[in-house]
């Protein structure tokens, strides 16, 4: 029998079908939002398909104020089923984690010596921490690298803040990837990051025990090079850094020590102030990363110079000057970081990473801005309960930094009061003294790496990688 309908009930099933109908052009729409994360095969400036797995997406870690943690994904080049997951962090705060991909441990670099303007062609580095690890490399906090929020408040971050937002990140990126659940976790960063990942560990040490019936994070260690950790240790390991590498007089560096009784970090007293300001003018010109190059923070290669063409969107022209001896136009090792602005503003590198657009006007290698609240201190009792707790840690110093030198970390370490189990002696590299280390109980390992910067994978990745991998593997150095 016919069913019939009046206009009242025809007119309401039109309703509800064109709401479906909306509601699945609106999910269309949106659908680059919440899409699932981008397998890369090729980019641009690469010749060919690349010889890794590379993977990027978004995160979002706080959905009230719309907060996306972008990170860019790197198998392990051995066994991604068995290797270590590795969380990777730049310092800062604020700077992306591509540079961390591109300068120090990632497995490509520029093609620097080649370059002669335009795309930055990209290579292979064979000295890649992926030859042992899977890496994520996350852009935290919020507001650095490609990670972007929707609200102003989004972009409100801190300390603590950061931490809690990388547990949420963490847990929630191994439940779209459950294969790496089982795999053994380590949590790393480098100069501001000390601040960062011994917090994170211990944060994924509570939330581990707290977790019910969650999944728990495999934390398996953590380790952190050239890191901040105490302003009391860091500052009065500066000033002896510099009398030791012969920056400083015997009278200078005596003057102040008494004068200041050891509180470099908040002058106690007039004649204090008075022989800190003079350690800084006898020093200021020095490079900071690295006391042996030339101090290029604020001097540009004539070769690179600020483009005044609206249609330059990197913002940078190379120009070839008459009589440059150099067959590339690079002066100073600052210099190359402006490959990566070129690079990382292009339209198709930015699609091929599958940016989202209108989140991010222009990419900055490190962005100084950002309203972010330092509020840890110290993280002196963090590493003396994660110590506790049997974590094994790896720190590391480029032995040429300034920055975050080696002797304030061996101060705050030695302030531990931990048993040493492997007295001070030298590490090698191909028959080669790498740098010296030490081994304390608790699995503690300590190690310089011999005529690095701050960034010690940037200036020595062949003994950086074998540092690495020995300390993953729980070979001695």
């Amino acid at each position: 029998m016919a069913r019939s309908f009046d206009m009242s009930t025809i007119a309401t099933m039109a309703r509800f079908w064109w709401s479906l109908l909306l509601l699945w052009l609106c999910c269309l729409l949106l659908s680059p939002v919440d899409s699932s994360p981008v397998a890369i095969t090729h980019l641009p400036g690469f010749d060919g398909p690349l010889p890794f797995s590379l993977e990027t997406g978004y995160v979002e870690v706080d959905e009230s104020n719309g907060v996306h943690l972008f990170y860019y994904f790197v198998e392990s080049e051995k066994d991604p089923t068995r290797d270590p997951l590795v969380l990777w962090m730049q310092g800062g705060p604020g700077c992306s984690s591509l540079s961390g991909i591109l300068y120090e441990m990632g497995p490509f670099r520029f093609d620097v010596q080649g370059y002669r303007g335009g795309l930055p062609t990209l290579l292979y580095r064979p000295e890649t921490w992926t030859k042992v690890s899977n890496i994520i490399f996350i852009d935290s906090p919020i507001g650095s690298g490609f990670s972007y929020a929707t609200s102003e408040e989004g972009f409100k971050s801190s300390d603590s803040k950061a931490v809690k937002m990388l547990v949420v990140f963490l847990k929630k990126w191994l439940h779209e990837h459950p294969q790496f659940l089982s795999n053994p976790l380590y949590i790393g960063g480098e100069s501001y990051c000390g601040m960062i990942v011994p917090t994170l560990a211990l944060e994924i040490h509570i939330s581990n025990k707290e977790s019910g019936e969650e999944s728990l994070l495999n934390l398996k260690g953590y380790f952190a090079g050239n890191p901040v950790t105490d302003d009391r240790f860091d500052r009065a390991g500066t000033i002896q850094f510099f009398h030791g590498m012969g920056m400083l007089s015997d009278e200078l560096y005596e003057f102040a020590k008494e004068s200041c009784g050891g509180n470099y970090s908040d002058p106690p007293n007039a004649l204090c102030a008075e022989s800190i300001q003079a350690i800084d003018n006898c020093t200021k010109d020095i490079n900071l990363s690295h006391i042996l190059e030339p101090s290029c923070e604020l001097i540009w290669s004539p070769g690179i110079q600020q483009a005044t063409a609206s249609n330059e969107t990197s913002g940078l022209r190379v120009e070839y000057l008459v009589g440059d001896d150099l067959l590339f136009p690079f002066k100073c090792r600052s210099d190359t970081y402006q490959l990566s602005y070129v690079w990382a503003n292009d339209e198709g590198v930015r699609e091929s990473l599958g940016i989202r657009q209108g989140t991010k006007a222009e990419w900055k290698r490190c962005v100084s801005d950002i309203p972010y609240t330092r509020d840890i201190t110290s993280t002196v009792e963090i590493h003396s309960r994660l110590r506790r707790e049997g974590y094994p840690a790896l720190i590391y110093n480029g032995d040429h930094d300034k920055e975050f030198s080696f002797v304030g970390t061996q101060a705050w370490i030695r302030s531990l009061n931990l048993p040493i189990t492997d007295d001070w002696r030298p590490w090698y590299v191909d028959g080669q003294v790498a740098g010296f280390t030490r081994s304390y109980s608790t699995n503690l390992t300590y190690a310089t790496v011999k005529g690095a910067g701050h960034t010690a994978p940037e200036y020595k990745p062949k003994e950086c990688l074998v540092m690495f991998a020995k300390w993953l593997s729980g070979d001695p150095l």
